[in-house]
């Protein structure tokens, strides 16, 4: 069995996580969503996996590889060009433009493959999946999701018959227009015919023009339903979201790392605690290498990344600070994701540090911010 992800996009909706990091290498649990990706992938019994890029491609290149430490084996598509001044230029083509480059180049869509965005975390049956596709006699298949009705302008949205046929595809309705609240979930599964009708050489979406091409056509073309974990981190409230429920344990088969010293509280390696006057309340993982002064008031559900230094008087409440991130002397921190130069709120409003009248935050490794402080 084949699969593609899909992880060429901005990630525009993610910024500006997305400045530095292509949406896939988000981590969650200090390990890149795409990673829980590839490693179901080999868990299901897929063995050659294509990946397109483009912004910032080389940190998803990079930390993949060919994939042999994963057990698979990874190629990779790059949509864009580099200019004059080195520097890299994406073109966007589309997901479904991404698809028929790659068919182009090498002919890899030769059997029944399963195509993946690379910005969620899921634990999908695929074989079960890949089943019902197949005993169907379906062209493509899309497996949905039954979403809450006001959040149906986040998805496509699929309309079927009773027999699972889906006859209208809706990409991001208003919640008037919409009619349906059953969501794509990012997971399709194709039969190689299907790349034959994207047209070469033109921008072409998954979403707003293969799948209403499809149900236009009256093809066989069908969704599934199936129970299964599908955690979307489309937009920065998702991703603060996600943290908070996997810290809460609610999320199955993911737990901290690091080794668990006390009720709700788990360190990485060589991570220092100086306890006097310090209280944590979990659940709270403390990165490798990381300090907490004396007098620090840590609230989870928190994640202090790796090498990070917590200075005494902090309080830290509810939030993920990223790795190698030094918080100021008497800083309270609350209900955000502290990522490099930029604190974000919950809501997804992202501050610059320069915006802030004192350095409350800065790099760890900056021995100039440490005498600033």
């Amino acid at each position: 069995m084949k699969a593609m992800i899909l992880a060429a996009g901005k990630g525009t909706r993610v910024r500006p996580l997305t400045y530095d990091l292509p949406k896939p290498m988000i981590p969650v649990l200090g390990k890149p969503v795409m990673a829980y990706l590839v490693e179901h992938l080999a868990k299901c019994g897929v063995r050659e996996i294509m990946v397109n890029v483009s912004h910032l491609h080389e940190k998803i290149e990079e930390y993949f590889g060919e994939g042999q430490r994963f057990g698979v084996r990874i190629g990779y598509s790059f949509e864009g060009y580099t200019d004059d001044k080195g520097e890299v230029v994406p073109v966007p083509i589309g997901s479904a433009g991404g698809m028929k480059k790659i068919q182009e180049f090498g002919g890899f869509f030769d059997q029944t493959t399963i195509v993946l965005c690379g910005d969620a975390l899921i634990d999908l049956d695929i074989e079960a999946a890949v089943e019902e596709h197949k005993r169907k006699g379906a062209l493509a298949t899309v497996i949905t999701k039954e979403v809450p009705w006001d959040k149906v302008s986040s998805y496509g949205v699929v309309v079927t018959g009773e027999d699972g046929r889906i006859e209208r595809f809706q990409e991001k309705p208003s919640q008037e227009e919409a009619l349906s609240n059953f969501a794509s979930t990012g997971i399709y599964i194709f039969e190689p015919q299907v790349i034959d009708m994207i047209p070469p050489g033109t921008e072409f979406d998954i979403g707003s023009d293969l799948f209403p091409l499809l149900a236009e056509k009256g093809l066989p073309f069908y969704a599934q339903t199936r129970p299964f974990e599908w955690i979307d981190i489309g937009s920065i409230t998702d991703f603060w979201t996600v943290l908070q429920d996997v810290m809460q344990g609610q999320v199955k088969g993911l737990t901290p790392p690091g080794k668990q010293i006390r009720d709700g509280l788990w360190v990485g390696l060589n991570a220092r605690i100086d306890w006097e006057g310090t209280t944590i309340e979990g659940p709270v993982y403390i990165g490798s290498g990381a300090h907490v002064e004396a007098g620090c008031h840590i609230v989870g559900p928190t994640w202090i990344g790796h090498g990070s230094h917590i200075v005494g008087g902090a309080e830290i409440v509810r939030s993920m600070i990223f790795e190698y991130t030094r918080i100021a002397h008497d800083v309270e921190i609350e209900d955000m994701i502290v990522f490099k130069d930029y604190g974000i709120s919950r809501d997804g409003t992202a501050r610059h540090v320069s915006e802030c009248t004192d350095t409350i935050w800065g790099n760890a490794r900056d021995r100039r911010i440490a005498r600033r402080a």
